[in-house]
């Protein structure tokens, strides 16, 4: 039946060549689906449908992929009703999923330990970069938090800090204790040597005891992702998304990450499930014994 299909699409629609092969492709995947479910395409329904278009998508499908897709499905039972092979098309109001927000590169675990190593701790400077970083990646911070932290703000006994975020509302922040720990040894070695005599209520302060900007700290974080042959793409963004990503795989429950990275709205922080259900597909796939 798919044969058919395609003999019509190019002999009566005169598809294109590269047309035909993309279609022949989408229509080969429905057919070993199909297959592994028992069935011929022409038994399939609508939830079947639907559900195959969500394998695609969370497979790693491109949005316009997965739309050709729907395209050519739609059309190929079409083509059955028109050629009575079937009485109705389950497939008449098929739609792809909406195209999934993008999202910034995610660090993998390795990268993050490569990052958090380049630091010079023997300086002063590499001791209050690495209590820096740390604190960002342990926290998921946005870069004007973290540079906006105040001394008032830590509570490095109880391990969680004060931050006030967008909206000017505030919310607490649990601290890990790799980060607390070097936080501690920044104010007690290097921000009085920093501050010179002078007083900041500011926690991170630059080489001149000035509250240290936003881009300041872009800087230094360009400067050891260069360092350590990271990606180009780090960014403090990027590191908030790695925070959040890394605590979804490991169970972490999804309002707790919305409350810790401080989104009004949970439908936000639902952007994560996205990166999380296609990589679970993937170790599905390779893991399962009836995959």
């Amino acid at each position: 039946m798919i044969d058919a299909y395609l003999d019509h699409l190019r002999v009566e629609r005169r598809l294109a060549a590269h047309t035909l092969e993309s279609y022949a492709r989408d229509l080969a995947a429905l057919a070993a689906y199909a297959a592994a479910a028992g069935r011929g395409v022409e038994a399939l329904d609508r939830q079947a449908l639907d559900q195959f278009v969500r394998d695609q998508r969370t497979r790693g499908l491109s949005p316009r992929s997965v739309a050709r897709s729907v395209a050519a499905i739609r059309g190929f039972y079409r083509f059955l009703v028109f050629d009575r092979r079937l009485e109705t098309s389950p497939a008449d109001d098929l739609k792809p999923p909406p195209a999934w927000p993008a999202l910034p590169a995610c660090l993998s675990l390795e990268d993050v330990d490569t990052l958090i190593a380049q630091p010079d701790v023997s300086s002063p400077l590499g001791v209050r970069d690495r209590a820096m970083i740390e604190l960002l990646y342990a926290t998921g911070l946005r870069v004007t938090e973290l540079v906006s932290v105040r001394l008032a703000d830590l509570h490095l006994d109880e391990q969680y800090l004060t931050c006030i975020g967008k909206g000017s509302k505030e919310r607490l922040v649990p601290i890990g204790e790799q980060a607390s720990d070097w936080i501690r040894k920044y104010q007690a070695g290097v921000r009085g040597t920093l501050l010179k005599g002078r007083s900041s209520p500011r926690l991170f302060l630059n080489a001149r005891g000035a509250s240290l900007s936003r881009v300041g700290f872009w800087k230094i974080l360009k400067r050891y992702a260069r360092r350590g042959n990271l990606p180009r793409t780090l960014s403090p963004h990027v590191l908030r998304h790695s925070f959040a990503t890394h605590l979804l795989e490991r169970g972490a429950d999804l309002r707790a990450i919305q409350l810790m990275l401080g989104h009004a709205d949970l439908s936000t922080t639902q952007i994560y499930t996205h990166v999380l259900e296609a990589r679970l597909r993937t170790v599905y796939d390779r893991f399962h014994p009836r995959a």
